[in-house]
């Protein structure tokens, strides 16, 4: 699932490719924004991302599922 989190003041926005299901996202930046404290979300290759609840302007989540596109080959 892509992530897009738009920061207060930044014109680019911090895309992460995430495994996370959609709820447990959810979840994590809804409590982060309630206590005040810092978002840190692993992205699917590893890579820790934190971002200060105080500068977050918005959360995009975006399907879980992508589609895939090439050539698959059936055995």
């Amino acid at each position: 699932m892509d992530i897009k989190i738009g920061v207060q003041h930044v014109q680019r926005e911090i895309v992460i490719e995430s495994q996370e299901s959609s709820e447990t996202i959810k979840a994590q930046v809804a409590q982060t924004l309630s206590e005040g404290g810092v978002l840190e979300l692993t992205d699917s290759k590893g890579s820790v991302t934190l971002v200060p609840a105080a500068q977050i302007g918005y959360v995009e989540l975006g399907a879980e599922n992508k589609r895939r596109i090439g050539f698959g080959f059936a055995e």
